[in-house]
């Protein structure tokens, strides 16, 4: 049974001074915090490589922080991005918005919160688990097939899909508080993966730039 790890690395601090949640936005690019959280990420994963890890695949969410995110790992390790949609933001009805507690009382927006355990507002935690561990799954054939058995693949994404996927590969209820969600800016959540099934066999969390979390943005969307 061939196995391969692949790193759900949630991108680093945006530049966000009007504090929306940007969702799917285009051009919300990472602060200067958040490119040093990139960097330090890089710098992790070539020193697991000097340990012996095999890095074979890399690839990020289309949106221009997780693209900048993963452009000092792909120099470090000599990877080209590859581009997965399916990894990308969870649609949200809030998007663009400052989610203030006045906004949310606002009429236009109580049809959105008749169910929040799926939730209406937004893409269901369902289908967002569902194409994370679909592309995690690819992840581990592709590493697999380029670098044999133990290579390790690493996907750029973000918080709530990534969390999704760990719910659902955990066996867990998705209906969450947001508040309680394990998974930091530039946090690895690594899935150890069946790569010829696809079966996520063993979950480990990591937060290789925790020193640089104080202070840092918590503004969601991310």
């Amino acid at each position: 049974m061939p196995i391969s790890t692949v790193h759900l690395l949630r991108h680093g601090e945006v530049h966000n001074p009007a504090g929306v949640l940007y969702g799917r936005l285009p051009e919300f690019h990472l602060s200067e915090l958040g490119q040093e959280m990139a960097r330090c990420l890089a710098e992790h994963f070539a020193k697991r490589v000097h340990d012996g890890a095999r890095f074979v695949y890399l690839a990020a969410s289309p949106l221009t922080r997780a693209q900048e995110t993963a452009a000092p790992t792909a120099r470090a390790l000599g990877l080209e991005v590859e581009t997965e949609p399916r990894i990308i933001e969870a649609e949200n009805h809030f998007e663009g918005l400052r989610v203030t507690k006045r906004e949310l009382a606002h009429p236009r927006h109580w049809r959105y919160f008749t169910n929040p355990l799926r939730p209406s507002w937004g893409e269901a935690y369902e289908a967002q688990a569902a194409r994370v561990l679909a592309a995690v799954a690819d992840a581990a054939r592709v590493a697999v097939d380029r670098g044999g058995d133990g290579a390790e693949a690493i996907l750029v994404a973000h918080q709530l899909p990534i969390w999704a996927a760990r719910l659902k590969a955990e066996g867990r209820r998705l209906a969450h508080d947001p508040r309680r969600r394990e998974c930091t800016l530039t946090s690895l959540t690594s899935l150890t993966v069946d790569a010829e099934t696809g079966a996520v066999l063993s979950v480990a969390y990591s937060e290789p730039a925790a020193r640089l979390l104080p202070g840092a943005s918590t503004t969601p969307g991310a």
